[in-house]
């Protein structure tokens, strides 16, 4: 598995880099690459959170009709659901962070086979496990014989 290296921690080593099928896999490039996605896509939402705080703080909502007071609240509630999840994400985010320093960034969490960079780049933005598509598939199908929801196991 391959580690994090100095080079990888300089923003100015990716560039315009695209990971390639056709070199190997989780080299220093590809490391910062995933890196600078992972924690681009942590300060997004931290980003957003301090946004959503800081309109929260400015004043309670003045609608003075009710029904507009009660579409109001509605959104806010969505809105602070929305920052939760993404909250929770955040620890997700880290562990692949964390993955990434430990070397284990980019192989499956069952059985260490290395995940595809088009998988990478899609389980990237869910949050799901890091998971080869056959570990997936294995795991829904145990989940339709035991009756239960994708994403309860």
């Amino acid at each position: 598995m391959a580690t994090l290296h100095s080079d990888a921690l300089n923003p100015q080593f990716v560039g315009g880099y695209r990971p390639s099928a056709n070199e190997e896999f989780m080299n220093p490039e590809q490391l910062a690459y995933f890196r600078m996605k992972l924690l681009a896509w942590k300060d997004g939402i931290v980003r957003e959170s301090r946004e959503t705080m800081a309109a929260l703080a400015s004043g309670p909502i003045q609608e003075a009709d009710l029904t507009d007071r009660a579409s109001s609240e509605t959104d806010w509630g969505i809105h602070l659901r929305t920052r939760d999840r993404q909250r929770k994400l955040i620890a997700k985010i880290d562990c692949a962070i964390r993955r990434l320093y430990e070397g284990e960034y980019g192989y499956c969490e069952v059985t260490g086979e290395p995940i595809s960079q088009a998988r990478l780049e899609q389980l990237l933005g869910s949050g799901r496990s890091f998971l080869t598509t056959s570990c997936t598939d294995a795991l829904e199908a145990a989940a339709l014989l035991c009756d239960l929801r994708p994403g309860d196991e």
